[in-house]
């Protein structure tokens, strides 16, 4: 059994190992978590085509648990940062749980659509709580670092949980395949009741824009939000667009491929980080993420979409991180549930927007004008980090200074 103290949010006694009990706890959970929710990624497309849905429906089906999700974005953060974040974030697995089992039983598109609502409800605890957790088990020292390997359960769960998905769907349907992936989410919630914090309620709640939206987090969360665009855009049409191309073999290697170079990349980007800075990390990260998607549009094979995913886990694998932990650290640490709520309503309007407007270019044109359309946030953000780039080196200098 550990002797080391319990982490918390808010702990005022600065964490000394990056390795803690409680950080290895949370990795397997968020592991778990994101193994069901990547399982969804891979799928719900393809339930909502299986159901009759158009292009512009299944975009719509995608993007609307945004809807939902952002509503209560504007109380979460003020709870989160009031309440028990462990709590908090055990009960977004178990609604979750059941969101994925109602998937399972869903037979027509409002039923899709009424349980997308209901994700986006618990969604918004879920990987913020989650992530403002681990902000408060690093140490100063080796903050980036030790987000890009938080971030590798996500990672490990983008390389098998579509290719899983898609794998159990052509076995045994969608109603066992999404019950898999509710059990998946239900062991996280499992695994989080064994985290140790130290909480004691130090507020009370009270909603205010302050405790909604953090400002100095903006930054980084506009650059999450157009990121969030692309890849979602991507998720929700890869599979219909090869099909309709004439792909053929498992495209659901792209994802495998994708987050197999993510996993190499992200403990080395985020030692980079530490030393090079945001700005000078992200530019050249953003640069092969827009490659990736042009690539994407050129590929007539499945080996021209394997180069795209190789291309984009690179960027992929240096980004997330990175935008991760600048967030965390443009607050103080009682700010961070805000903070972290800030990133994901940026997250989640991305997460929104993107299939939105995929599926709607698509409707009007065709696949082709879509990629070079959704790439242009990505151009966006290289212009934002040029213009904002002494402002983040001075949120970067301070935090390193204490």
């Amino acid at each position: 059994m550990s002797n080391e103290s319990p982490e918390a949010a808010g702990n005022s006694q600065e964490p000394t190992s990056l390795w803690s009990r409680s950080f290895i706890l949370i990795f397997f959970a968020n592991m778990a978590f994101n193994m069901g929710m990547n399982m969804n990624n891979s799928l719900l497309s393809l339930l909502a085509d299986n159901l009759g849905a158009t292009e512009a429906t299944i975009g719509f089906v995608t993007s609307s648990f945004g809807i939902s999700a952002i509503l209560f974005r504007f109380i979460a953060a003020p709870v989160m940062d009031t309440y028990n974040r462990k709590n908090l974030v055990i009960m977004s697995a178990l609604v979750m749980s059941v969101v994925f089992w109602g998937f399972s039983i869903s037979t027509s598109i409002p039923m899709l659509v009424f349980f997308r609502l209901l994700q986006g409800c618990s969604m918004v605890f879920g990987n913020a709580c989650s992530m403002a957790m681990v902000a408060d088990m690093l140490p100063r020292e080796k903050y980036n670092s030790g987000m890009g390997y938080y971030s590798i359960a996500q990672v490990v769960c983008m390389a098998i949980a579509p290719s899983v998905g898609l794998e159990l769907a052509d076995r045994t349907g969608f109603r066992v395949t999404y019950t898999i992936a509710a059990c998946s989410i239900l062991l996280a919630a499992i695994l989080y009741c064994f985290i140790k914090i130290n909480f004691k309620r130090t507020r009370k709640l009270k909603l205010s824009i302050n405790g909604i939206i953090a400002k100095e987090a903006l930054l980084p969360s506009v650059i999450q939000l157009f990121s969030l665009f692309v890849t979602a855009g991507i998720v929700a049409f890869l599979y219909l667009y090869a099909r309709g191309r004439g792909i053929t073999g498992n495209v659901g290697l792209y994802f495998a491929v994708q987050a197999a170079t993510m996993l190499v990349t992200r403990p080395v980007t985020g030692r980079l980080t530490d030393k090079l800075g945001f700005v000078r990390i992200s530019i050249p990260a953003i640069c092969c993420n827009i490659l990736a998607v042009l690539i994407i549009s050129w590929s007539a094979r499945l080996t021209g979409l394997l180069i795209a995913a190789f291309v984009s886990g690179l960027g992929q694998g240096a980004l997330g991180p990175a935008i991760q932990a600048l967030t965390m650290k443009s607050v103080p640490s009682e700010r961070r549930g805000v903070a972290s709520s800030t990133h994901f309503i940026a997250q989640d309007v991305g997460g929104m927007l993107g299939p939105l407007v995929a599926g709607q270019i698509v409707h009007m044109s065709n696949y082709l004008t879509m990629w070079r359309i959704i790439a242009i946030p990505y151009i966006i953000s290289i212009l934002t980090l040029i213009l904002f780039r002494s402002p983040i080196a001075r949120v970067e200098k301070e935090f390193a200074s204490g």
